[in-house]
């Protein structure tokens, strides 16, 4: 009886531990399919195709793209590893490094979707209608949506005369972001700019919008005289931010960032 009653339980035991492993194993196998269906970097969904988007940035090589003010991609400053398209870190000045860069397509109305992944203090930026007419000091003229660790860079604290106006997300200096949900230093954030044929424009954050405005209108335009924007050196080829056209700018300012699945898709 005490023997039965030994191969009983020792059963019992067994047939636990293989549930046990059967359960590991189901779960392994969860993670794999979830890896397996995440969306790919740097690769367009046949819809998105089909939709008209575009890469620029194929996560491997610089095609397309080209220091500002230069005629290639610059020698040093940028890198590409593991997928990413990377600024350097190189004390945090502007455009001192590798510099800006700049597709060598310009746009007019347009949707362009970045992700980015900024270290800690960090600070760049995402222009557009950045024609290169000024002269070549710093950083390149553009409307721009700013990237900033606003809890610990000082540029989220200063303005000419729009409080917040340098925040995460903010039309740079002229307009200040609304309702940003940031994922935190180290995580993936969305940055995406829409820029409709009739010149309406706006700003999305982690699929949120966090701002909106006519470039061109008398709004604009008084924001413009009330910025830093207002100098004559900004306005010297045309009033600033009114350019028909222009290129895609992804900024150096001396922090690293991090930046993957660059696409954008021409709107009519």
């Amino acid at each position: 009886m005490k023997t039965l009653l030994m191969y009983t339980v020792l059963g019992s035991l067994i047939l636990c531990a293989c549930a046990g492993n059967k359960t590991h194993e189901e779960a392994n196998s969860v993670n794999a399919v979830e890896s397996v269906g995440a969306l790919p970097i740097n690769q367009l969904t046949s819809q998105e195709k089909e939709e008209g988007w575009v890469l620029l940035f194929d996560g491997k090589t610089t095609n397309g793209w080209r220091g500002a003010h230069l005629d290639a991609f610059p020698d040093h400053g940028w890198h590409i590893a593991d997928g990413l398209l990377v600024v350097e870190k190189s004390g945090g000045a502007e455009s001192t490094n590798g510099g800006d860069i700049v597709t060598e397509t310009e746009y007019t109305a347009f949707e362009l979707s970045v992700d980015f992944k900024i270290t800690e203090g960090a600070n760049s930026g995402i222009k557009y209608f950045v024609t290169e007419k000024e002269k070549q000091k710093g950083s390149a003229y553009g409307l721009e949506f700013q990237i900033l660790d606003d809890a610990r860079h000082p540029d989220a604290k200063l303005y000419t005369t729009y409080p917040g106006s340098r925040t995460l997300g903010s039309l740079y200096d002229l307009k200040k972001s609304e309702n940003v949900h940031f994922n935190g230093i180290g995580e993936w954030n969305t940055a995406v700019v829409k820029v409709f044929p009739n010149n309406h424009v706006e700003h999305w954050l982690n699929g949120v919008k966090v701002l909106e405005y006519e470039r061109g209108s008398e709004a604009f335009r008084e924001w413009v005289k009330g910025s830093k924007y207002a100098d004559p050196a900004y306005n010297t080829d045309g009033a600033f931010g009114e350019a028909p056209k222009g290129h895609i700018l992804l900024q150096d300012h001396g922090d690293e960032v991090a930046f993957r699945n660059i696409k954008i898709k021409e709107l009519k």
